[in-house]
């Protein structure tokens, strides 16, 4: 008799293992999606930073040539006032908007992750508690 319980027990202890290391590489896998995408986030703003350095060598340059240049006239030096000043807010819209779309996509990613481990719980709880029933019907048996 007592070999008959070792048996279920030791498969029980099995299930329980395997259903563990399921769970595991399906947080790892998820982990390093997350990663990954925030990996690809610091390229772009990377990529953004080196943008905007090369904007703001370029306005240099642009500003030294001008200060060799021979004066303009009122109405040509009001249009690159103009053009410098739109550009300006250009620049600034667009830091906005890729801080908004960094932020959403964070939350978004936040969000798809706590609803999968969320199911991955209630999944894990299900088949505890059905190994749980069989566990009591052998022990009952």
């Amino acid at each position: 008799m007592a070999a008959s319980m070792m048996i279920p027990q030791n498969i029980f202890l099995i299930i329980i293992a395997v259903i563990s290391l399921i769970a595991i590489i399906v947080v790892m896998l998820q982990w390093r999606r997350v990663k990954e995408t925030q990996n690809n986030i610091a390229l772009m703003d990377k990529q953004i930073e080196l943008k905007k350095i090369s904007l703001v060598e370029k306005d240099l340059e642009s500003k030294r040539l001008m200060e060799n240049a021979i004066p303009l006239p009122k109405d040509q030096q009001e249009n690159l006032a103009k053009i410098r000043r739109s550009t300006s807010e250009l620049m600034n819209e667009v830091g906005y908007l890729h801080t908004e779309i960094s932020e959403r996509l964070a939350r978004l990613e936040a969000q798809t992750e706590f609803k999968k481990l969320q199911k991955m719980l209630k999944d894990i709880e299900q088949k505890e508690s059905e190994l749980d029933k069989n566990v009591k019907k052998i022990k009952g048996d």
